[in-house]
């Protein structure tokens, strides 16, 4: 019989406090978070433990003249650009565990839970992350006419998405690859962040035959899309999708500095109940610092 309560709360009996329940809950799997793979961390120790904003300052491009003999040399003065770095966001989850419940029940309830808030606020973090940086990419590295070089790259628009199958994926990649060379970035850091059906087409695309990359084993066999042309490709569900339209973000990861000034989880004594309260705190920042190192692209999946 269940311990009388509050018609408001929740039923518990039952479902956590066991019956003939099994003693492990079901597994839960976890959206893979990825904007600590394709960000750095280049100025967090500035701000971890005060203030709420970074000046960061960029090493201005320095002008090479043509030297004639006899002319005399012209002089410039260098002027540092500077950009912010707030600490403008934040997120938190907070639960009540009442000491009832926690008697009764055989589980863990509040590792259980904390663990699963805290992985539920990664994917929250993730799912901001990839949603916004698209919106700053260089726009020479987005659009129907990317390419600062060539200009002739079609990367889809939101009027005019592209569509990849598995017959031109690859070359999509391609040319995601020459969009960054043409913005001579670092061959080494290089990413594409794609949803899993995207990645399906790569493994359904030529590369099944591990040949054809180099790989020991095939795609298909091993389930790793891995890299293309120098490109880590990242598969993750936070992809920003508005109708089937996929906002697609690649570059390099010195585009975007992401920091964390507040990570906190704190246990209190219910005031009004028997029992705990549970929070955590996370308030964090990114920016897109060089733009011209980030590239947009905007697909459909046929």
């Amino acid at each position: 019989m269940a311990y009388p309560k509050n018609s408001s709360l929740p039923v518990v009996s039952g479902k956590f406090i066991p019956q003939i329940w099994s003693t492990k809950l079901l597994t839960k799997f976890y959206l893979k978070t990825i904007y600590s793979e394709i960000s750095n961390t280049d100025y967090e120790g500035e701000i971890r433990n005060h203030g709420d904003e970074v000046i960061i300052r960029e090493i201005p491009d320095i002008a090479v003249q043509d030297y004639v003999k006899g002319s005399g040399l012209t002089y410039e003065n260098p002027v540092h650009k500077t950009t912010s770095l707030l600490i403008d966001r934040g997120k938190y989850f907070a639960f009540n565990l009442f000491d009832v419940d926690r008697v009764q029940s055989d589980l863990k309830l509040m590792d259980d839970w904390s663990n699963d808030g805290a992985e539920q606020m990664k994917i929250a973090v993730d799912r901001d992350f990839l949603g916004a940086i698209y919106a700053d990419a260089d726009s020479a590295n987005a659009g129907a006419t990317a390419g600062k070089i060539s200009g002739d790259i079609n990367l889809g628009t939101s009027a005019s998405p592209k569509a990849i199958t598995k017959a031109n994926v690859v070359d999509w990649i391609v040319d995601l690859s020459t969009v960054m060379d043409e913005q001579n970035l670092p061959e080494e850091g290089r990413f594409v962040v794609l949803p899993a059906k995207a990645c399906a087409r790569i493994k359904t695309s030529e590369l099944k035959d591990a040949s054809l990359t180099g790989d020991g084993k095939s795609t298909l066999r091993n389930g790793k899309v891995g890299m293309i042309d120098r490109v880590t490709i990242y598969q993750s569900n936070n992809v920003n999708n508005s109708g089937g339209k996929y906002d697609i973000v690649f570059g390099h990861k010195c585009a975007t500095t992401f920091a964390s000034q507040i990570t906190k989880m704190e246990n209190l004594k219910n005031p009004d109940d028997f029992g705990d309260l549970a929070r955590s705190l996370f308030v964090f920042g990114f920016k897109v610092i060089k733009p011209d190192a980030l590239g947009h692209s905007v697909i459909t999946l046929a």
